[in-house]
């Protein structure tokens, strides 16, 4: 998701200016004071008068957002699902390797039966690829190959670790010819950087 928006927000008595992220599972609010919210823990969530009013365990949370507030609730309210974020339509052709994540795999035979794991299919619509160290870069190249000339690879990496980083992944994706488009929260302990084939080779 990844909103941002420069604010004000009232919580506890306080009002402080500060900037606010909308992220794919939390709210955070960085200014003379900070708030991280998880959209699991909301109680409830309103918009009104070009305000944001959230209620959580530890009170209510106003922002005001202008004509942003009440797209922000809907967000909020309605979150994206994983496949919609990673852009996963029905009936695409997705290859798998190296993912063994049981929720997302779930979720993948919900939405399409063209789906190979280990081996990838040729025109794949959509590749992951999973990416524990820094081990796995070596298949990068080899699984352009069987992309489709609009079809993206999604790198799927730890997150917070010093032996595999994002400046790696990105090095990586781009010593094996491919741009770097998107990023998204794969997992809580997971992070996916999409890959595509440069406009000028397809």
């Amino acid at each position: 998701m990844g909103q941002e928006m420069n604010c004000t927000a009232r919580f506890q008595g306080k009002s402080a200016k500060g900037k606010a992220l909308l992220e794919s599972e939390e709210l955070l609010f960085r200014g003379d004071f900070r708030l991280k919210i998880a959209f699991r823990s909301m109680r409830s969530v309103k918009a009104a008068g070009g305000e944001l009013h959230i209620e959580f365990p530890d009170g209510k949370a106003v922002f005001e957002l202008g004509p942003y507030a009440q797209e922000w609730a809907e967000k909020i309210l309605h979150p994206k699902s994983l496949l919609d974020k990673l852009g996963v339509k029905p009936g695409n052709l997705v290859s798998v390797v190296g993912v063994d994540d049981e929720g997302f795999l779930k979720q993948l035979r919900e939405r399409t039966n063209e789906i190979a794991k280990g081996k990838p299919h040729n025109d794949s619509d959509w590749i992951f690829l999973g990416a524990e160290s820094k081990a796995a870069f070596k298949q990068i190249r080899p699984l352009a190959k069987s992309l489709k000339k609009t079809g993206g690879l999604w790198i799927v990496y730890p997150k917070g670790q010093k032996h595999i980083t994002e400046n790696d992944v990105l090095a990586a994706g781009k010593e094996a010819g491919l741009v770097d488009v998107k990023v998204a929260s794969f997992s809580a302990t997971h992070t996916a950087l999409k890959f595509a084939v440069p406009v000028s080779r397809r």
